[in-house]
């Protein structure tokens, strides 16, 4: 019981036999060397060390790794995770790491441990702010046509796990959260440019401003030629 309420941050190796568990508190995975399979309910993932990836607690996973292996691992009891986390998959940015080189060098001391808690929580608000591939493929991308699909592989989901993920994640079913991106950027073009109804419409990537204008209609209750003259005075 002690373990579960304590911040822990080792190195760990594993073996080639899937093993299969779920944990009473949240764990960050970070590649050091070699790579890791993990097979979720509707996921499968090889994390290699351009990535890390974080389990939920009571997760269900199964793990294995086939070649020489060695990954930094946080354990983070539950009172340091806001409510209802969902498993993340990230890329390595600088911000994460940062952070991988910070809980290096906190593995290594094991010396103060308050430094640790305090990293932990700088940690858990990130896994709680970032977007995740996905997400940050949709706010590239949201002008354009985009498959779920295409959104569920880059999670490594399958599409109906990856929806339910997905609003899990962001409250939102992806549809929703697409739209509701594309209604701020007609929006801000409405009223900050003087393009055509027709050319923001190209811009948002519809076939022609008859369905945007219909769509905006739908969305906002007022036609987009409206929308403008009442917000530009």
């Amino acid at each position: 019981m002690e373990r579960v309420n304590q911040v822990i941050c080792e190195k760990r190796s594993y073996s080639r036999e899937f093993k299969s568990h779920q944990h009473d508190f949240g764990q960050l995975l970070f590649p050091l060397q070699g790579s890791l399979e993990i097979q979720t309910k509707g996921q499968e993932i090889i994390l290699n060390s351009d990535y890390c990836f974080y389990l939920p607690p009571q997760f269900d996973h199964n793990y294995r790794s086939m070649d020489r292996n060695e990954f930094l691992i946080l354990d983070i009891p539950i009172q340091y995770l806001p409510d209802n986390t969902s498993s993340m998959y990230m890329q390595l940015d600088k911000q994460w790491t940062s952070i991988r080189y910070l809980l290096l060098e906190e593995a290594k001391s094991q010396e103060n441990k308050a430094s640790l808690v305090d990293l932990t929580r700088y940690v858990t608000n990130k896994l709680h702010l970032s977007n995740t591939p996905s997400i940050d493929y949709i706010h590239k991308h949201f002008k354009e046509s985009i498959k779920l699909e295409t959104l569920a592989k880059i999670e490594h989901y399958h599409p109906v796990y990856y929806s339910a993920w997905f609003k899990k994640r962001t409250g939102k079913s992806p549809k929703d959260y697409i739209s509701e991106l594309r209604l701020k950027e007609a929006k801000h073009l409405l009223i900050s440019t003087v393009w055509s109804i027709t050319k923001i419409s190209e811009e948002l990537g519809f076939e022609n401003s008859s369905s945007f204008t219909r769509w905006f209609v739908r969305c906002e209750e007022i036609a987009p030629q409206k929308y403008r003259n009442l917000n530009n005075g």
